[in-house]
């Protein structure tokens, strides 16, 4: 498969680090019944991983690999966390470690690989994992090391719908923009028949105000190319291709991340797609006008809406409500355990959140036109995870 070159930092250096800082009794201490001195370990885990030196035996073949890949490709550096369990089925911890892209210099790189362990004992990664019954003593925190792809287009992909379809998503430039649900990619259908060939079926353009470029941050996006489709149709089918074999590979619906650069696509991650039959909604709600977007994939729901504008207002979300915002990134995570269902303007069918949302059955639709002001805060609201309809009762 089409892949960046790059190299693993395994799971055993990340053990050797912690035997060498001896932190195991804070490590336990995570589990404590007592949530102050849970929390007073977890900080004691990530200040540990973060302020004391990587051990020569990790430290001196870490950078002697570095080096040879700098020299080799000539690419700044992504250093990404790759938790032992991450990308299983129905807890893919989508977005909820770090990843550091665009890495120029050694002190840079060091620092990266010692955050993506510490990552592993974030306030976020410890909520999340309660809701899975695991604990962060109980794995391990592999990293990749890998050349920044210089992406002129980027982007995820679903292989299997409820429907039967494949998705594709893409934006202009690398593809954190999707993942952390700044802004409304595009949205490509593709069909296949019973020989598994596939078909272009419609493309949905997006609003990709935008792009996220290497070490130089965030460009807005020429008028231009705001609406225009990222992927011609050659590109689409070829991506298509690429797609299918991942399923075959895994043997399983999968969903990938991807990017394309001047000598081609390049894959980048696929984990287990959570997928559920189409839901058969209140015929009521038929009645009702809706708003389109992209939907998430699985569920159906209703409930108040509680339109919120900042991350400070969570607290007024009440268990059963439906979140309308504008960015659902994946620091919404702590949200979904009591919502049921989520509506953002902004985000797309392969963004974190929406991969979290799957493996937990809640239905979303994102990249609702003016959703927070179109929608009236306390309505009742119903969502539609497969459709991608928002509807209300006026």
């Amino acid at each position: 498969m089409p892949i960046p070159d790059g190299f693993c930092v395994d799971a055993e250096a990340y053990r050797i680090q912690l035997a060498a800082l001896d932190l195991s009794d804070f490590a336990r201490g995570v589990s404590s019944a007592e949530p102050a001195t849970a929390r007073r370990a977890a900080l004691a885990m990530k200040l540990g991983l973060l302020d004391r030196p990587i051990v020569p035996q990790v430290l001196d073949p870490l950078l002697d690999a570095w080096r040879r890949l700098v020299e080799r490709t000539g690419a700044l550096t992504v250093v990404r966390s790759s938790a032992l369990v991450e990308d299983r089925f129905g807890s893919s911890f989508a977005g909820q470690f770090e990843s550091y892209l665009g890495l120029e210099n050694e002190t840079d790189f060091v620092t990266a690989v010692s955050s993506c362990w510490a990552a592993l004992w974030s306030t976020r990664v410890l909520r999340y994992m309660a809701t899975h019954d695991a604990s962060p003593a109980d794995t391990a925190m592999a990293i990749l090391v890998q050349p920044l792809v210089s992406a002129r287009v980027s982007g995820g992909g679903l292989s299997r719908t409820a429907d039967g379809d494949m998705i594709l998503n893409a934006t202009w430039g690398l593809g954190s923009a999707i993942a952390q649900g700044e802004v409304v990619p595009d949205r490509i259908v593709l069909s296949r028949d019973e020989q598994g060939e596939l078909a272009l079926r419609h493309t949905m353009p997006g609003r990709k105000f935008h792009r996220v470029g290497c070490a130089h941050g965030t460009r807005p996006v020429p008028r231009a190319l705001v609406s225009r489709p990222c992927l011609n149709r050659t590109r689409t089918l070829e991506l298509g291709r690429l797609l299918r074999r991942v399923e075959d590979i895994l043997g399983m619906p999968v969903e990938i991340e991807w990017a394309l650069d001047d000598g081609g696509f390049k894959l980048l991650q696929a984990r287990p797609l959570h997928l559920e039959s189409a839901p058969v909604p209140d015929e009521i709600w038929l009645r009702h006008p809706g708003l389109n977007g992209h939907p998430a994939g699985v569920g159906w729901g209703s409930g108040r809406a509680c339109v919120v504008n900042c991350e400070c207002e969570l607290a007024r979300v009440a268990p059963g409500d439906i979140l309308v915002t504008r960015v659902a990134g994946p620091a919404l995570s702590q949200i979904l355990p009591r919502v049921a269902g989520v509506v953002a303007e902004l985000g797309g069918s392969t963004s974190h959140l929406a991969s979290l949302a799957r493996e937990r059955g809640i239905p979303m639709v994102l990249g609702v036109l003016d959703a927070t002001q179109r929608i009236p805060d306390g309505v009742q609201i119903a969502v539609d995870g497969v459709a991608g309809v928002v509807r209300w009762m006026h």
